[in-house]
């Protein structure tokens, strides 16, 4: 499957504040980059640095305004769906880079949510299942709606609200996957017939050892997403942060099956 991705950021900066992007398509398995093109104006320097995930960090220092312009064309066509039906692992046997994703994070309080996940999914054997009775529970008690959470919304808020937006989706998924035991963790990617077009987040669940993708808001299809980053949530996959306020000009997000 054939998907270009296109982004434009263009802020306002304070000159020499320091911000770290992460909009370019990431190196890995499940995906594979066929051409790319990343443009910056005004002129300046962002050093490229990739961690052991293929996750790419643009890193430098802005002047008084960043035009940053990035597009790409990507072969996912190794992005795997979520099998039937696939078994939980023990925590014994997970790899020790998956152990944190067990873990309660800043947006995901997950040993909060213990003694509702089991009551509601624990008789639930299979690990697949579970997930997608998670997927189902979210889809049935939780509303998409934009505005009614801020970026400080965790996924207790979302539960009580039962309203939110992907991140919230996504928090809360991983939130009660945890729970349950599995690792989960959230995934920040361009998303092909998404509508509005927009940076998506989805979660992520290792069963079966291996990692698949769930957009717990079912606003598009798994075959559509290109990866751009992961971590533990929202606090992890930012596509810019910076340590100075900058004021947003112009924010284009595409993605679109070629």
């Amino acid at each position: 499957m054939i998907i270009t991705v296109a982004t434009r950021l263009v802020y306002d900066c304070r000159p020499g504040t320091h911000l770290m992007a992460v909009v370019q398509v990431a190196r890995s398995s499940d995906q594979q980059i066929i051409s790319e093109r990343l443009t910056v104006a005004p002129p300046m320097h962002l050093g490229e640095e990739t961690d052991g995930d293929g996750i790419r960090w643009l890193r430098g220092a802005a002047a008084a305004r960043l035009d940053l312009v990035y597009e790409a064309q990507i072969d996912n066509g190794a992005r795997q769906l979520l099998p039937r039906a696939g078994r939980q692992w023990h925590r014994s046997e997970l790899p020790l880079a998956v152990l944190p994703f067990l873990l309660p994070s800043r947006f995901c309080p997950s040993d909060l949510f213990v003694r509702f996940a089991c009551r509601e999914f624990g008789g639930i054997t299979d690990g697949v299942g579970r997930v997608m009775a998670v997927a189902d529970w979210i889809a049935t008690h939780v509303d998409y709606v934009a505005g009614v959470s801020t970026a400080e919304s965790d996924a207790a808020h979302t539960f009580t609200l039962r309203a939110g937006v992907c991140r919230d989706f996504a928090h809360l998924g991983i939130t009660l996957s945890r729970a349950l035991g599995i690792p989960a963790r959230a995934v920040s990617c361009y998303a092909a017939e998404l509508a509005p077009p927009d940076f998506h987040a989805v979660m992520e669940v290792f069963i079966e050892g291996a990692w698949w993708m769930v957009d717990l808001t079912r606003l598009a299809p798994v075959v559509g997403l290109v990866r751009i980053c992961h971590g533990r949530d929202a606090a992890d996959i930012a596509f810019l942060t910076t340590d100075e306020p900058c004021d947003l000009v112009e924010q284009v997000i595409s993605a679109r099956f070629a």
